[in-house]
């Protein structure tokens, strides 16, 4: 039997948590990203390579590559390839068996039945049987991770899950449009109302961001960064005797990644076939 190809759309948190594990269960797995990505969970996200040229995330090394040619070494170094493809033009050359988005964009960003014999989409913005072959729940709670071969996912709540009793207040997005200045990167202590962030509009005003909530600065988007108004910044954890999850897998994450791996499997074994 000839080995899989698989491609994954995306790098973020929860796709690393699917690259990761296929990679351990033995599949070459190719990476498509955009330039710059916005991942605020960047030290578990191995998107973070479009920026490093290589990052690790529990001992898994992404490595940047210029094209398709370069992939070869980089899985025989027992890494895995990213190419900056936000379009997912190296596909018609890839020819993947299998492609999974994992862009959580909470709507279809291109991906199509097309683009290979097997999709797999991440929550909701697909309806398995048309745009993708089978949808996987991303939405916390009883179903997380459950395989739907007809329908889509739960729609966008639009509220965090609960994490220790703090849900929305976790999240932090940027209260004005300019360049982001990290005062208190990921890993940081931070008391409620500290300033974790500056602000620098175009006009010079600077906007402190203060943290909501006493805990552990779990996410943060890049020093430098050119933020909308409006955008996802960064992410406080109230547990402040759990550091190591600023920098591996989350749960629910590894509860996607695992239902990836089942349908690759039962795809791999002839189990799933394609509706017309």
């Amino acid at each position: 039997m000839e080995e899989l190809k698989i491609a994954v759309r995306g790098a973020g948190d929860l796709a690393t948590g699917v690259i990761c594990r296929l990679t351990r269960a033995g599949y070459r797995v190719l990476v498509l990203e955009c330039a710059a990505p916005t991942v605020i969970r960047r030290q578990a996200a191995l998107a973070e390579a479009l920026y490093e040229g290589s990052f690790q995330v529990e001992g898994l090394t992404a490595r940047m590559i210029k094209n398709l040619k370069e992939s070869k070494a980089v899985w025989e170094w027992g890494e895995v390839p990213i190419l900056v493809d936000p379009e997912g033009r190296s596909l018609k050359d890839f020819k993947p068996d299998i492609l999974i988005d994992a862009i959580i964009a909470k709507k279809n960003l291109g991906t199509t039945k097309e683009l290979a014999p097997f999709i797999i989409a991440l929550g909701p913005g697909f309806t398995a049987g048309q745009d993708a072959d089978i949808v996987i729940e991303t939405q916390r709670g009883h179903d997380l991770g459950r395989i739907i071969r007809q329908g889509s996912a739960a729609p966008n709540s639009g509220v965090p899950g609960l994490i220790a009793g703090f849900g929305a207040e976790r999240v932090l997005h940027a209260p004005a449009a300019g360049r982001l200045t990290v005062v208190q990167d990921i890993g940081s202590v931070v008391q409620k109302g500290d300033v974790i962030a500056l602000i620098k509009t175009e006009t010079g005003e600077e906007n402190p961001v203060r943290a909501t909530l006493t805990g552990l600065v779990r996410g943060m988007l890049k020093d430098g960064f050119e933020v909308k108004k409006g955008l996802k910044m960064a992410d406080i954890d109230p547990r402040l005797d759990q550091l190591k999850n600023c920098y591996t897998v989350s749960d629910k994450a590894r509860c996607i990644a695992g239902s990836v791996l089942e349908a690759v499997c039962a795809y791999e074994r002839g189990l799933f076939t394609r509706q017309s």
